[in-house]
């Protein structure tokens, strides 16, 4: 009750500059009653607690909400965003989703998911200054641009950014499966990470292949796995 009137004070103070805020509160109060209209048990249940299945980690473009495009429910994706879905070893926010999702809520799948038209790949590919800290924050993908400038050099723009986008995911992987806790659970209870690329054209998602020999997932867990 204490939300709903404090969603009717703020739709009331609304003014036209905040017609987009104040459809958006509208909208939720639709969706909120026709939920429980069509599924009395799902707030009481969602109040409990969650045992997502997933952990998304995805790109903080407005075009890809996780859910949605999975055709799942709030209650089912643990979700960690920003910028070109960039996966950083020393980004603390994603460690500590990544910690509470894998280590206490025992996610089963964790999934790196990029898509088309991403300004930050297409930002990476042009050269241009950013500005504040995106330049600094979208390092890595200069840097992977670099790594494979060779074979960027003879596509299409639009093929460079495709490219980009799936090599982005690729190397969003390798680093999480790097990360200690990940290697655990992959090790212990057979947590599988996953890449994939969104298509907003088609609203389908692709498999990127980040399949890898077995002896290089040895090495791998030689270097980094926590005695």
């Amino acid at each position: 009750m204490f939300l709903q009137r404090a969603a009717s004070q703020c739709l009331r103070k609304a003014g036209p500059s905040n017609s987009a805020f104040q459809q958006a509160l509208e909208s939720n109060q639709r969706w909120a009653a026709e939920t429980a209209k069509t599924d009395a048990h799902f707030f009481p249940t969602s109040a409990q607690g969650q045992s997502p299945a997933i952990l998304w980690i995805g790109c903080s473009d407005s075009r890809v909400p996780e859910t949605t495009v999975l055709g799942l429910k709030p209650g089912d994706v643990f979700t960690h965003r920003n910028i070109a879905n960039i996966v950083s070893p020393t980004d603390l926010s994603l460690l500590s989703v990544v910690e509470f999702s894998v280590f206490h809520l025992k996610v089963k799948h964790i999934v790196v998911c990029g898509h088309s038209k991403c300004g930050g790949v297409a930002g990476c590919l042009a050269n241009g200054k950013l500005g504040g800290p995106l330049d600094i924050w979208l390092q890595p993908l200069r840097a992977l641009r670099e790594k494979h400038a060779g074979e960027l050099k003879g596509m299409e723009v639009e093929g460079q950014k495709t490219f980009m986008s799936k090599a982005n995911v690729q190397q969003g992987v390798e680093v999480m499966k790097r990360i200690p806790t990940v290697i655990d659970a992959m090790k212990e209870r057979g947590l599988q990470v996953h890449g994939l690329v969104y298509d907003l054209a088609s609203g389908k998602l692709e498999d990127v292949d980040c399949d890898e020999q077995a002896n290089v997932a040895a090495l791998r867990e030689a270097a980094f796995e926590r005695k």
